[in-house]
């Protein structure tokens, strides 16, 4: 099932709505009283998370590759009178803004960016001196996590040295990692299998 056909039972999803609360409140914590107004949520999706972070920021660019996901974002906004959210289609003619953010963060979406370097470097470009980027993503897992298929097109987590040393490759410096959530998911065997999440939080330097 593609993002877009997603998009209509995401928000239904208890325990989607659970881990975007949970670090909502953790970057909310950390944004607070560093003055920083204009954040850029990369992966948007429906924009469970950003609508967490409605009062931590001044403005909000919800970016996502999905046109179903950013449909049903846009339908939140207008019912909920939301002004200070912007929605951007992301693609290979309009990959990134080239504007100037205090604060980029995303959740659950670079497991599923094939060229994490390229994303890097504008992510870099993007955020202002001594800015921050904001990343929670599944901790390295065995590849158990998507199906067969979908576990071919994807990265099995992240190991904390090796994101590390890419971020600082690419002008970041990372001071603050914690393993912030776990998801539970339940195997074709009918095992359990719980998956830790990180929180790593690095500044432009």
């Amino acid at each position: 099932m593609s993002f877009d056909e997603k998009a209509k039972v995401w928000d239904n999803d208890p325990k989607k709505v659970e881990r975007a609360k949970i670090l909502a409140k953790k970057i909310a914590e950390f944004a607070k009283g560093k003055n920083l107004k204009k954040a850029f949520e990369f992966g948007c999706g429906t924009g469970l998370l950003s609508f967490c972070l409605k009062d931590s920021f001044t403005e909000i660019t919800l970016a996502d590759t999905s046109k179903g996901m950013l449909k049903i974002l846009k339908e939140k906004m207008e019912v909920s009178g939301i002004k200070h959210f912007k929605s951007l289609l992301l693609s290979e003619e309009n990959h990134f803004e080239s504007e100037n953010y205090d604060i980029i963060y995303s959740l659950m979406t670079l497991h599923h960016v094939h060229d994490l370097e390229e994303v890097f470097e504008r992510f870099n470009t993007m955020i202002k001196a001594h800015g921050f980027l904001c990343i929670a993503d599944l901790d390295k897992e065995d590849g158990d996590f998507h199906s067969a298929t979908d576990s071919l097109h994807v990265h099995h987590g992240f190991e904390k040295v090796w994101l590390t040393k890419e971020l600082s490759t690419n002008g970041f410096k990372v001071i603050h990692y914690e393993i912030f959530h776990t998801i539970s998911k339940e195997m074709d065997n009918g095992s359990t299998k719980i998956f830790p999440l990180f929180l790593m939080i690095a500044q432009k330097e």
